[in-house]
């Protein structure tokens, strides 16, 4: 594969899993990318669909919108006419990698077994942060 496109983004609306008359699974997914600043910022849109064994997975119930994912596969663009008359542009990525990233919106629970969620540190009243170095260092 020579058109490898790989992202960061945000699951703009729930996936979908359908089946093609052939039996394969279809997975598609909209994810928004950022790119820009400032008053130049815009809203990159991207049709992620991802075919088979890997559509039919549990993938679907993690693909929310909200969710932030890195996304990489053979990218392509096609026109079409809109409702207006225009002609607008669409962007359509078959993924190879979907990861998920970040945490889950629902009740804030980590996605990956590797991310662990550590307690907030907390700090009373007594405690001061005026020196630089703690005499009572055990070494």
């Amino acid at each position: 594969m020579s058109n490898v496109f790989s992202f960061t983004g945000t699951v703009g609306r729930d996936a979908e899993v359908r089946y093609a008359p052939s039996g394969v699974a279809i997975l598609n997914v909209t994810v928004a990318n950022n790119i820009g600043f400032g008053d130049k910022q815009q809203t990159l849109w991207v049709r992620v669909v991802l075919f088979g064994k890997r559509a039919e997975g549990q993938l679907q119930n993690y693909l929310k919108k909200g969710q932030q994912v890195f996304v990489s596969g053979e990218l392509s663009q096609s026109e079409y006419t809109g409702n207006d008359g225009t002609t607008k542009t669409s962007l359509e990525l078959n993924a190879n990698i979907i990861d998920l990233v970040g945490k889950r919106n629902e009740g804030g629970a980590n996605f990956s077994p590797r991310e662990q969620s550590t307690p907030a540190r907390q700090t009373s009243n007594t405690e001061t942060y005026d020196a630089p170095y703690d005499d009572d260092i055990p070494f």
